[in-house]
């Protein structure tokens, strides 16, 4: 953008408005669906039929993406009467027909209702009805290989939700639960449940939940690259999944008080509380570092010690060592103590300038008075 204005100025030419504010820029468009279709080899299409589509995922348009903006604005040479008058239609809460979209992976193209959509855009609305053809793409790739999967999850389960997994091959473990799920609705209620009720139950009921008691502890932070969803596979494998639970895993025997050993022990258990009330997945740990520092830094490294929140007291001791430090860190369910207490020294307090050398106690057992 920046190098087009630049050319511009210096070749004396605007954009088609006559403004020299803004001028032509080739690639500022919207994307072209038949580009993007050879591609993805995107050539096998599946109906959707009708639903609300958020407008930020339109990005292109079937026949029109050179009058259109990469924000799906009507360019300036694009007469504004039509746009204007629904625009107006709009406003008053006129009822019109749905928009046809085709969709390529979470990419939605106008193949018509091009002046709606950009309407809807400028009047700050955030989704509009569309009839959706979709189009899945065929080329041989790791990110379509996990797109597919989710595609066949949605059409088995009806769940058009957000559940988004990046490792190959985990859709299939919701969808294990989901059965075992319908298997237990089923038995209670005594009659037939067909599976996206059973599926609809289950996101409300099981998968919701533990996710907020993901998110709550904030584990998320601790794996960057990873969903929510993925987090909530991994967790719930290890738990409900038999052939799991006896291999070794990496989070503490305390989880076991948050999620019982079994998926619908653990439904029974949150319908009881309401959301603010789902348990918090950390736990805190004491401990004490015992460290010997730079006899002329001693008072630094003591203030520096005392700004960390962690940091409960300071002692200065005399012996071996010349700093005894009490702290108390929180640490979620899927790390041990050594990894949390190893990561805050090495990265908070081996930093300070000064310390020579630490070593950290953790009370196997401790009484305490107020």
């Amino acid at each position: 953008m920046v190098i087009s204005f630049l050319k511009s100025i210096l070749t004396g030419k605007t954009g088609k408005s006559g403004d020299p504010r803004r001028p032509a820029d080739p690639d500022d468009k919207a994307k072209s669906f038949t580009a993007d279709q050879q591609k993805e080899a995107a050539f096998d299409k599946v109906d959707r039929g009708n639903r609300y589509v958020p407008l930020d995922r339109i990005v292109g348009s079937v026949g029109r993406y050179r009058d259109l903006d990469r924000k799906f604005r009507m360019k300036p040479h694009v007469p504004s009467e039509r746009r204007e008058n629904i625009k107006k239609a709009m406003q008053e809460g006129r009822r019109l027909p749905p928009v046809q979209l085709f969709q390529i992976k979470d990419q939605y193209y106008a193949m018509d209702g091009n002046h709606r959509i950009a309407a809807a855009k400028e009047l700050g609305r955030e989704e509009i009805y569309a009839h959706v053809v979709e189009f899945l793409p065929g080329k041989d790739s790791f990110e379509n290989i996990l797109y597919l999967e989710k595609v066949d999850f949605i059409e088995q389960t009806g769940l058009d939700k957000d559940i988004a997994l990046t490792e190959s091959g985990q859709y299939r473990h919701l969808r294990n639960q989901i059965a075992d799920h319908r298997r237990h609705l089923e038995k209670e209620s005594g009659q037939p449940v067909d599976i996206q009720t059973a599926a609809r139950d289950w996101h409300r009921t099981i998968y919701l939940p533990l996710c907020a008691i993901i998110d709550k502890g904030g584990l998320l932070d601790y794996f960057p690259e990873r969903s929510l969803a993925d987090l909530y596979t991994y967790v719930s494998l290890h738990q409900w999944k038999k052939d799991h639970q006896a291999q070794e895993r990496r989070y503490g025997i305390g989880i076991n008080r948050l999620v019982p050993k079994d998926m619908e022990a653990f439904r029974e258990k949150m319908a009881k509380m309401k959301e603010s009330e789902y348990p918090e997945m950390l736990r805190e740990i004491t401990a004490f570092i015992l460290m010997t520092v730079s006899a002329s830094k001693e008072y630094k490294v003591v203030d520096k010690l005392f700004e960390l929140d962690e940091v409960k007291e300071i002692h200065s001791v005399h012996g071996t060592v010349d700093i005894l430090v009490k702290v108390v860190l929180q640490r979620n369910l899927v790390a041990s103590d050594a990894e949390t207490i190893g990561e805050f020294v090495h990265n908070q307090v081996r930093r300070i300038n000064g310390i020579n050398s630490t070593q950290t106690l953790i009370p196997g057992y401790s009484k305490t008075k107020k």
